[in-house]
């Protein structure tokens, strides 16, 4: 088998029109934007299914230089919370919590799912882990983390099956979330949101108008964010808290943007806003379909029907705890739908995919400012330190 590694330069170039391709197609099929389907996905997938092809016809591995990647995510973390007033962080103080309560519960329940479809088909119970909470809600670094642990409990497999089960929901996430919160949004004959000043990007069909200042000034903020965040960061791991560096920019271009206001008490303009949307809205999109044009879909084919199994009641579990239980709990108002698509994106995905789901409704039918505060705290702080906690549960009980 022959491997190219694809420059990291040509790697972002391509990674930019293949966002193109999704902006494009979102613009010309209504059904796209009908269902919130994020644009990222669109062309980040296609490329997902060349680079298989090429891998199926020539037995060519096409990996790409993705090492910027991870400074896109935080620019968009550091741009969500320079749009956060200390108003809406208060208000959303008990929905937070509950939030994290359902997340809690959520999780043991993901757990169960896997160990039992694993047990019904004969293998090790502890491997339905893998395509549990290990890599449905911790990701790519939990399920590597994890995977010696299980290696030495005599499970060899896991590694590949989390980061099979991890790609499957990665998909799956960004493909139900927005027509999770259109249903909700129909159903219930919710009010969309008139204010049209997002938090991510800008509302479908909406021309904007933004100055080389605003933009260069939105930049100039987000730069300082990603600085004061790497020293937040040092803070907390001198106080022994192990968190995504992206919180620490969370909680930075909170300050920075709370501050700023505080110190020259006026708010912020509408040309500051907009260019921090648009440049957090292009950084999320950009991370996305990097997220999915690195995926190796062959991986999956060792472990197949397993995989296809347990992510049926995945998926099915998320997305009726998300529609009966989340939505009820949240409010049953727009907010409460907005939170709904973000919610298939922590289960499923990732924190990226539970924002760009949130994305995609908001563009289609107005701003969700709560909600892009309540679900990255959930996402980023309070759900890996119970993910953990509850994982070491499970290990413990030796299944």
């Amino acid at each position: 088998m022959q491997v190219i590694e694809i420059d990291g330069f040509i790697s972002f170039t391509l990674a930019i029109v293949l966002l193109f391709i999704g902006k494009f197609a979102t613009m010309r099929y209504q059904l796209l934007q009908k269902y919130s389907i994020p644009e990222p996905v669109i062309g980040g997938f296609i490329c997902a299914i060349a680079v298989t092809t090429v891998y199926a016809l020539f037995d060519i591995t096409l990996e790409f230089d993705l090492a910027i990647r991870d400074t896109l995510l935080l620019y968009f973390f550091a741009g969500i919370g320079l749009s956060a007033s200390f108003n809406t962080l208060i208000s959303g103080g008990k929905p937070l919590f509950i939030l994290t309560l359902l997340a809690v519960i959520y999780i043991v329940l993901q757990n169960i799912v896997g160990i039992s479809i694993a047990s019904l088909l004969g293998l090790k119970p502890l491997l339905g882990l893998m395509a549990g909470s290990i890599s449905l809600i911790g990701g790519v670094g939990t399920t590597m983390a994890w995977s010696p642990t299980f290696a030495e409990m005599g499970i060899e497999s896991a590694a590949e099956v989390g980061l099979a089960a991890n790609t499957l929901g990665l998909i799956s996430a960004c493909l139900v979330g927005g027509p999770i919160a259109n249903y909700l949004i129909k159903k219930h004959k919710l009010s969309p949101n008139s204010d049209h000043n997002l938090d991510i990007g800008v509302c479908h069909n909406e021309t904007t108008k933004l100055d080389h200042f605003g933009y260069l000034y939105a930049w100039l903020m987000l730069n300082l964010s990603l600085i004061l965040g790497y020293f937040i960061n040092i803070g907390f791991e001198t106080i022994g808290l192990q968190l995504p560096m992206f919180v620490a920019c969370l909680v930075a271009g909170i300050l920075i943007g709370n501050g700023k206001s505080l110190l020259f008490r006026k708010e912020k303009s509408q040309n500051e806003q907009l260019g921090q949307a648009l440049i957090s809205d292009i950084c999320l999109g950009m991370f996305l379909t990097m997220a999915l044009m690195g995926l190796q879909l062959w991986q999956l084919q060792s472990t197949l029907m397993f995989l296809a199994t347990v992510m049926f009641f995945q998926l099915s579990l998320s997305i009726a705890f998300t529609v009966w239980i989340v939505f009820r709990f949240m409010g049953k108002d727009y907010e409460a739908a907005v939170i709904g698509s973000g919610f298939g994106g922590i289960t499923l995905g990732s924190t990226a995919t539970a924002i760009v789901n949130m994305t995609a409704v908001t563009q289609q039918y107005g701003a969700a400012h709560k909600a892009f505060i309540i679900v990255p705290l959930v996402c980023g702080f309070f759900i890996d330190i119970a993910n953990a906690l509850i994982i070491n549960t499970f290990i413990s009980f030796n299944l």
